[in-house]
C-alpha cells in the first residue's frame, strides 16, 4: 500500500494528518458527538442514508460551533446546506459573515483552495458568486478563482509542482466545473495523471476531492480521450478506496479522512462498477469515533445524509424561497412525578404536520423536547415526551390542544397555522 502523505496546510476542508496552527485557528470549537452517533447503532438505510436523529444531532452541533468572533467557515456552511438545514437564524448569519470575508480578503491572501470553498459554500446558498455583495462592495470570486486557478496550473506545468498543494488544485477545478466556469479541464486532466502515477502518493483527502473534481469534469466533457483518462483515473481512486475500506474493516486512511472518502464513494457508483460499497460498514466506523472539531463533522455529515461537494450547485432553491410558519409548542406536565412546564417556538415550512414541529423542537432543544412514538393504524402516536411515557394501567396519555381544545387528528395529519400554540398535556382518560 503507498505510503499516504499530507500536504500542510489543507485548507477548510481536509483534516488528515495533524493540522496546522492556522488550521486549528480556523477550526473554531471543539464538540464531541461520538456518543450521540454510538447511540444510533446500525441507522443506515440501504441508500447510504443515516437515520433523521443522527443527522438532525449533527446539525445542532454543528451550528452550535459558529461564533460571531471567529473567522467563518464556509464548509460548515457548505454541509449545512447539503444537508438542507438552510432556515436557521445561524445559517443566515453564517452567510452574511462569508460573504464579507470574501469581500475582504479573496483577492488579497486567500489561497485557490480557499476561494474554491467560499464559492461552494455560496452556490450551495443559491448565491450567485460572480456577485458577491458585502461592506459596500462587489467582487467577482469566479473570476478570482480562474485567475488563482491559472497560476496553479501554471506553476504544474513548468516546475511540476503547484503553487500550494494539490488537494486545493482538486477544489479549484471542483469549484470551477460545478459553476461552468473556465479552466477545470486542464487542472482535472493533471490530476487524473498524478492519480494514475505511481510515484505520486498522494494522501485520501487529495485523491477523494480530486475524484468530486474528476467525476464533475467527466460529465461535462465530450472529449473522448479526456473521459478514458478520467474513466481510468476515477475507476483507480474508488477501487483503491474501497481495498482500503476492506482491509481496514471499514477504515479509508485515518478516522478524519473517512468523510472527504465516504463522499467520493456516494458520488462515484459507476466507476467502480459492478462492485459495491459496503456503507454500513463505513457508517459503523464513522459511528464509533468521538468526533471534536466542527470541520470533521461539516466532512462527515454531507455523506450521512447522503450527498457530496459534487452536489453543491444541485441544491434545490425553490425550497429555499419556499414559506414558513411559526409555531408555538409547550409541554406541560402537573400530574406526576416532578411538575414540569415548557415552551418554545420553531419555524417550519408551511403545510408541515404537527410531527414535523415536535421533531423541529427536539432538534433545537433535545433535553427538553425529546418525545417518542409508536406506529398504529391511524398514524404515529406519541407515547413519550420529555422521559414522560403514557402507561394504560395509569390510564395516562399525552393530549394535544389548541385554543384549549382537544386536537381531531393525529400528529402525522394536523396541520398547525402560523402563530398557533399547540399544547401537549399530560392527562388522564
Amino acid at each position: 500500500m503507498p505510503r499516504e502523505t499530507s500536504e500542510c496546510p489543507q485548507d477548510f476542508a481536509s483534516l488528515s494528518g495533524p493540522a496546522c496552527p492556522e488550521d486549528k485557528r480556523m477550526l473554531g470549537v471543539a464538540f464531541s458527538i461520538g456518543v450521540l452517533l454510538a447511540l444510533a447503532g446500525s441507522t443506515v438505510a440501504h441508500n447510504c442514508v443515516a437515520s433523521h436523529h443522527v443527522v438532525s444531532k449533527m446539525l445542532r452541533h454543528l451550528e452550535d460551533s459558529v461564533k460571531t468572533d471567529e473567522p467563518p467557515n464556509p464548509s460548515v456552511l457548505l454541509a449545512m446546506n447539503l444537508a438542507g438545514a438552510t432556515g436557521s437564524i445561524t445559517h443566515k448569519q453564517l452567510l452574511q459573515e462569508i460573504e464579507k470575508e470574501a469581500v475582504k480578503r479573496a483577492q488579497k491572501d486567500m489561497t485557490s483552495g480557499e476561494v474554491a470553498l467560499y464559492v461552494l459554500a455560496l452556490i450551495s446558498s443559491c448565491e450567485n458568486p460572480r456577485q458577491v455583495q458585502a461592506l459596500g462592495q462587489s467582487i467577482d470570486l469566479l473570476r478570482i478563482l480562474q485567475q488563482k486557478t491559472d497560476e496553479e496550473v501554471a506553476s504544474l506545468e513548468v516546475e511540476g509542482i503547484p503553487k500550494t498543494t494539490l488537494y486545493r488544485v482538486s477544489l479549484d477545478a471542483l469549484s470551477l466545473c460545478l459553476t461552468k466556469a473556465g479552466g477545470y479541464q486542464g487542472a482535472s486532466v493533471i490530476l487524473a495523471k498524478r492519480v494514475l502515477s505511481p510515484d505520486s502518493h498522494l494522501d485520501v483527502d487529495t485523491r477523494a476531492v480530486a475524484a468530486l473534481a474528476m467525476a464533475c469534469t467527466y460529465s461535462h466533457t465530450d472529449l473522448r480521450d479526456m473521459r478514458e483518462l478520467l474513466w481510468e483515473a476515477l475507476s483507480t481512486v474508488t477501487n483503491s478506496f474501497l481495498d482500503e475500506q476492506e482491509k481496514g474493516h471499514g477504515m479509508i486512511g485515518n478516522i478524519y479522512s473517512m468523510g472527504l472518502a465516504m463522499q467520493a464513494l456516494q458520488a462515484t457508483g459507476k466507476f467502480y462498477a459492478p462492485r459495491e460499497w459496503d456503507c454500513a460498514q463505513a457508517f459503523s466506523m464513522v459511528y464509533k469515533h468521538d468526533y471534536e472539531l466542527p470541520m470533521a463533522i461539516a466532512q462527515v455529515l454531507p455523506a450521512l445524509a447522503g450527498r457530496s461537494y459534487l452536489e453543491a450547485a444541485s441544491v434545490d432553491c425553490a425550497a429555499k424561497t419556499t414559506p414558513t410558519i411559526e409555531v408555538h409548542y409547550s409541554i406541560i406536565n402537573k400530574l406526576q412525578g416532578k411538575h414540569f412546564s415548557y415552551t418554545t417556538s420553531v419555524r417550519v415550512p408551511s403545510g408541515s404536520t404537527l410531527l414535523k414541529v415536535l421533531q423541529a423542537a427536539e432538534a433545537e432543544k433535545p433535553q427538553i423536547f425529546s418525545f417518542q412514538t409508536e406506529q398504529t393504524s391511524w398514524g404515529p402516536m406519541v407515547i413519550s415526551i420529555h422521559g414522560l411515557a403514557a402507561n394504560s394501567n395509569d390510564r395516562t396519555y399525552w393530549q394535544f390542544l389548541s385554543g384549549g381544545k382537544a386536537l381531531q387528528e393525529g400528529v402525522g395529519t394536523y396541520k398547525p397555522h402560523n402563530g398557533e400554540h399547540i399544547h401537549a398535556v399530560f392527562s388522564t382518560y
